[in-house]
């Protein structure tokens, strides 16, 4: 199963809203790039990724799981915006911050370290592995 990125400007929406929202999830919706849709595209229902709050901390802080695969966003008029439905899963035990993750040589290939500007973006598993262990694993909900 592959892995993910979320980004959310935690004064928006953030990974407490998320953890509100329950089991139903919410539409992770207003994406506007291409490149952040297709990645979206490719996400299977059961695939998690890492909730990162940006602008204002700038550090992972929580796991989401993908609840439904990409259909169309309804924040957007044109048909071409899709999204997916996510929910909280678990909060990690320690936020690891975007300079922590650019000064951890095992992370200098990870998009988040590279196109920070991204929104939705993908995470390898070894990514996935390094960000849980610095930050000592994570907390159920």
């Amino acid at each position: 199963m592959a892995h993910w990125l979320f980004k959310s400007e935690p004064d928006v929406f953030g990974f407490d809203d998320l953890i509100a929202r329950g089991d139903k999830g919410e539409q992770w919706d207003g994406v506007r790039n291409y490149q952040a849709r297709n990645n979206m595209r490719a996400m299977k229902k059961g695939e998690r990724g890492f909730f990162y709050h940006s602008n204002i901390g700038k550090e992972i802080v929580g796991i989401c799981e993908v609840l439904a695969e990409a259909h169309p966003d309804s924040t957007a008029a044109d048909p071409k915006w899709e999204c997916v439905d996510v929910r909280a899963v678990a909060r990690i035990k320690r936020p690891i911050s975007l300079d922590e993750a650019k000064a951890e040589p095992r992370l200098a290939a990870m998009v988040l370290v590279n196109n920070s500007r991204l929104s939705v973006q993908p995470v390898s598993d070894a990514e996935w592995e390094v960000i849980l262990e610095l930050a000592g694993g994570t907390e159920p909900l």
